[in-house]
């Protein structure tokens, strides 16, 4: 049965998105929520080994509980991720073997390792004898057109094996060949009972959903077959959605924040202490140009916030002008509703 508690540590969960959840998105959704599990962009083992390690890992007190979402499958590398991830403060590590880019393909991992459940096993022992961290696996519930519930059934209880108690599950099969990561998101068809049907099989384990979900009721729904639910592209196109989460679901009884207007006050405070330290405004203010979403003027103030000719422009200057816009377009239609009466 799924754990009905409401601080069950994978209960809700932001998706790991790559060139979206970077630390400035991770910053903005804990303002909404305050509870729900944030994850990183994929890192690569590579760039963990070669690269500039502070840049991937680097992260804020207040992102936490935080995962890291690694990509790779040698578990000698894995190994040194988990040990840089528990060095670097994160609560999770997790093993990205859900994404079916052709990039991604060429480095041997991502959903193609769901056709080699034992080499997953091995990077997760790997990982698990490096850290004392959760050590946790997303992935899909089937390769291209094979949609047979053993193959996932197979790779979840071979993981297991390897002492993986925690399952993030994409309820879509990842097509590696013939289509695009994009198309990966939306054309094969969703099947949540195929993860109802693992967490039966698996009572013991920890079983999350992910994949076309974004509403309080569905998610609710959700919650009532498996144990957590992960949101990814509606909560950062819609992110006001969040800032519901803590009370429905994760037992908060207050809200983080009062509005959509005071979660804007406090980005563009971070956005100008931020600019102290060298970082451009736009590059943080692109992660919010949803919140305004349905509300009259939502598409010019997002126009002001995304315009880079403002972009020498102190932040509190930019938010004066995105507010007079927002402004000017609730008083156009509500002189518009009270002609039309």
């Amino acid at each position: 049965m799924p754990n009905p508690s409401a601080s069950a540590p994978w209960r809700l969960s932001v998706a790991p998105m790559l060139d979206w959840t970077d630390r400035h998105c991770r910053h903005f959704h804990r303002l909404l929520t305050r509870r729900a599990r944030l994850y990183t962009e994929m890192v690569t083992t590579g760039a963990l080994r070669h690269g500039d390690v502070a840049s991937h890992l680097d992260h804020g007190a207040a992102e936490h509980p935080l995962a890291l979402q690694v990509g790779g499958s040698e578990p000698a590398e894995l190994a040194h991720a988990a040990r840089l991830a528990q060095r670097w403060g994160y609560d999770e590590i997790n093993l990205n073997c859900g994404c079916p880019s052709s990039r991604v393909q060429r480095g041997a991992f991502g959903a193609c390792l769901m056709a080699e459940p034992q080499r997953v096993a091995a990077g997760v022992r790997a990982m698990r004898e490096a850290c004392a961290l959760e050590v946790t696996v997303k992935h899909r519930i089937g390769l291209d057109a094979d949609d047979s519930y053993g193959f996932v059934r197979d790779f979840v209880g071979g993981v297991a094996e390897a002492g993986c108690r925690v399952f993030i599950v994409h309820a879509r099969n990842a097509w590696l060949q013939g289509l695009s990561p994009k198309e990966n998101r939306t054309v094969p068809p969703l099947r949540h009972a195929v993860v109802h049907r693992l967490k039966r099989d698996f009572p013991a384990l920890t079983l999350v959903v992910n994949g076309g979900l974004a509403d309080a009721d569905p998610i609710a729904a959700q919650l009532a077959a498996v144990d957590g639910v992960m949101v990814g592209r509606a909560a950062y196109q819609q992110p006001w959605r969040l800032a519901g989460w803590d009370t429905r679901f994760l037992g908060a009884t207050q809200a983080p924040l009062a509005d959509r207007d005071e979660a804007e006050r406090a980005m563009v405070d971070y956005m100008a202490q931020q600019a102290t330290q060298g970082v451009p405004w736009p590059r943080i203010a692109r992660h919010m140009l949803g919140l305004m979403d349905g509300r009259p003027g939502a598409r010019r103030w997002r126009q002001v916030w995304s315009d880079h000719r403002l972009r020498d422009e102190p932040p509190h200057a930019v938010w004066q002008r995105a507010r007079q816009a927002l402004q000017a377009a609730a008083a156009s239609a509500g002189a518009a509703v009270r002609a039309a009466a």
